[in-house]
């Protein structure tokens, strides 16, 4: 008996709009594209488009490059609502709720923990993201650590070593560091691509940081870096001078910082979610585009300042408080989000970039800021297949 064909490329075709963010067509109208091996391998208008193995007509719908979720932790255990429910009665956010998550991601098994993620994963799935980085962070201990990114590295390449969250109750800061750059780094170091550091009064200092990231440069990780999310801090400076990929959150930025970025490869990653859920002031992407500096949205979810996983909500807040266009917060979402990852073939829908798409139930991407809160994915696919 023959064995059936295996489909080998596929047109998806009748596209309404095409965000592709190709340098000369960035968007097109009535358009098409092929998808062969996972990548994409043409585009351009629906009229002109070649044959295919197989066809997938969207009816008109805009179609957008899936979203780069370039910041996220999703190896928790436990539950914090009752922490949110103080902040939106007046009490503020310190940071201090992490040592809860920690207790409890440490009671939880692997299973459990695996289980949480795969959950928050299909989420993110069902609204649009295809690539998500994960980190580590609270486990706070070496075998609590490397076991947290063996978890993450279950769900994506994209996973970072995040040992210097916050400095774990009864620990002196300096015997901490030393145990992050040494044994803990040394377990973790193979199961991430990244390192990362909470700079921030009440976490780690300009010292400190510098040391972690060293360590984890020599070490063979690249580095990013938390900066500026509670107030005005050296974590900008650091990043920028250390050559680090992101410096995420900015939410108090100088004007020095600004330059700072504006004049390197940096991406400010901002994280509306985290402002949305601690009253803080949202920070100011206006002021970063305006002034040259490379910007990307992510959820930043995790079960404390952020608990969403929703890309498009953090788009529409960054059109609403932000200062962003829709066309902005869309790039953000997707090829900031992959500038931030350093990487060239996510984000963009254009030839030799991977087939990792969403198809909307809409005729524009502006419907992601217009209509805040509708489920607007209608299906979502990664390499060319569909996850959802």
């Amino acid at each position: 008996m023959r064995e059936p064909r295996l489909t080998v490329s596929l047109l998806v075709t009748n596209i309404g709009e095409l965000v592709t963010w190709d340098a000369e067509r960035p968007i097109l109208h009535d358009a098409a594209f092929v998808v062969e091996g996972g990548r994409i391998t043409w585009f351009g208008a629906r009229t002109q488009a070649p044959s295919a193995d197989a066809q997938r007509d969207v009816a008109g719908a805009a179609v957008i490059p899936g979203f780069v979720d370039s910041h996220s932790h999703l190896v928790f255990a436990g539950d914090r609502s009752a922490e949110f429910e103080a902040r939106m009665t007046g009490e503020p956010y310190a940071a201090g709720g992490i040592r809860t998550t920690v207790a409890a991601t440490r009671a939880a098994t692997d299973e459990q923990l695996a289980a949480n993620v795969a959950r928050h994963v299909t989420e993110m799935h069902a609204q649009g993201t295809t690539t998500v980085e994960i980190k580590s962070g609270y486990g706070l201990t070496v075998h609590d650590e490397a076991r947290s990114l063996a978890i993450a590295k279950q769900f994506t390449d994209e996973t970072t070593f995040l040992g210097a969250h916050v400095v774990p109750d009864d620990t002196d800061i300096a015997a901490y560091v030393d145990l992050v750059t040494g044994p803990m780094l040394e377990r973790c170091a193979p199961h991430a691509r990244w390192i990362d550091v909470f700079c921030e009064d009440g976490a780690f200092g300009a010292d400190e940081t510098r040391a972690v990231l060293e360590a984890g440069i020599a070490a063979g990780l690249q580095p990013r870096i938390h900066a500026s999310q509670l107030g005005p801090g050296p974590g900008v400076q650091l990043a920028v001078g250390l050559g680090a990929a992101a410096a995420d959150h900015c939410t108090y930025l100088t004007d020095a910082d600004v330059d700072a970025l504006a004049g390197s490869t940096t991406v400010a990653g901002l994280l509306p979610g985290v402002e949305f859920s601690t009253r803080h002031p949202y920070p100011d992407a206006r002021r970063l585009i305006d002034a040259g500096v490379t910007v990307a949205l992510a959820t930043d979810c995790n079960p404390g300042s952020s608990y969403t996983s929703s890309m498009a909500f953090c788009i529409s807040v960054a059109v609403r408080d932000m200062g962003m266009s829709p066309r902005e917060a869309l790039w953000s979402a997707t090829l900031g989000g992959a500038t931030s990852l350093r990487r060239d073939d996510i984000g963009r829908l254009t030839v030799g970039a991977r087939a990792d798409f969403s198809v909307l139930n809409a005729p524009s991407y502006v419907h992601l800021a217009y209509r805040p809160g509708v489920p607007l994915v209608l299906s979502t696919w990664k390499d060319g297949r569909q996850l959802v």
